[in-house]
């Protein structure tokens, strides 16, 4: 029984869900907080249930492709610890709970939101990854909507403080993304997913794309200062931040190899909760 809580758990990828949460939190926070702790309350459980659920009905449909990686083939459903169906109906329950939450006790608008990251997760992202290298755009979507989401549960509206913070996530995404799917580049290839690095063997072209996306942050990060959201102390911040995240963007352009792709994603997840944190003082000093 231990074994069995243990895989549904690990099927809702809880670092993944945990980051959701608090990106969620940010955003609440960031737009004011206006409708009160229980309204964050109902957001956080709607989202969390949200996002666990889509992360498990996304193991339900790569479990096969699962099974060809290193990194994925001691996953419950490859490894044949939990049945497809099994795992298929607690995936729908938690998604269909989470929009339920979401619906009641928050307002209509964050709950369209959280089913077009549902569906954009699940039903775009997943089968698309198998097509093109132009998946992890699609995927980078719904990653970056959680704060939107957070905004809308305290104002029940969307505004330029949302889109900033969507951006800001956007962007922090893919050269995360394409760090880690340079490291495992071979795991991907051997799963049939047409990952940049995996199509790319001097890794050139991931390398541009990880400066291009890590200089469009550096500007992006400094709009919740420019829009209002943020003041001096938080631009110096997120400043010093972003230039150290596109430093190492560079490096890995530079020399694309594993220790320099590591470096980055050590950096980038160093990053978010740094920019957060300074974003979340500044308003609160």
């Amino acid at each position: 029984m231990k074994e069995s809580v243990r895989d549904f758990v690990d099927l809702t990828k809880p670092r993944i869900t945990l980051m959701v949460l608090v990106t969620t939190t940010l955003g609440f926070l960031t737009a004011g907080g206006g409708q009160g702790l229980g309204t964050l309350g109902y957001a956080l459980a709607g989202v969390g249930l949200l996002s666990a659920g889509a992360s498990a009905l996304n193991q339900v449909l790569e479990r096969e492709t699962d099974a060809l990686m290193q990194r994925t083939v001691d996953r419950p459903l490859p490894s044949g610890r939990l049945r497809p169906r099994h795992a298929m109906i607690f995936g729908i329950v938690l998604s269909l709970a989470g929009l339920g939450l979401l619906g009641l006790g928050v307002n209509l608008l964050t709950t369209l939101l959280g089913g077009l990251a549902f569906t954009s997760y699940v039903c775009v992202y997943t089968p698309l990854k198998r097509v093109t290298s132009l998946a992890t755009l699609v995927g980078a979507v719904p990653g970056a909507l959680p704060p939107v989401m957070g905004w809308t549960a305290a104002q029940g509206r969307l505004g330029i403080g949302a889109w900033v913070l969507f951006g800001m996530l956007f962007l922090w995404q893919l050269p995360h993304f394409l760090a880690i799917a340079w490291l495992y580049r071979e795991d991907y290839a051997r799963g049939g997913f047409p990952m940049l690095p995996a199509i790319d063997p001097d890794g050139r072209a991931t390398a541009r794309q990880a400066v291009l996306y890590g200089a469009a942050l550096v500007p992006v990060s400094l709009l919740p200062t420019v829009a209002g959201l943020s003041g001096v102390p938080y631009l110096i911040g997120a400043l010093t931040l972003s230039m150290t995240f596109l430093g190492g963007c560079i490096a890995f352009s530079i020399s694309a190899t594993n220790r320099t792709a590591r470096r980055l994603l050590m950096i980038s997840l160093l990053y978010l909760p740094a920019v957060l944190a300074t974003m979340l003082l500044d308003r609160l000093v």
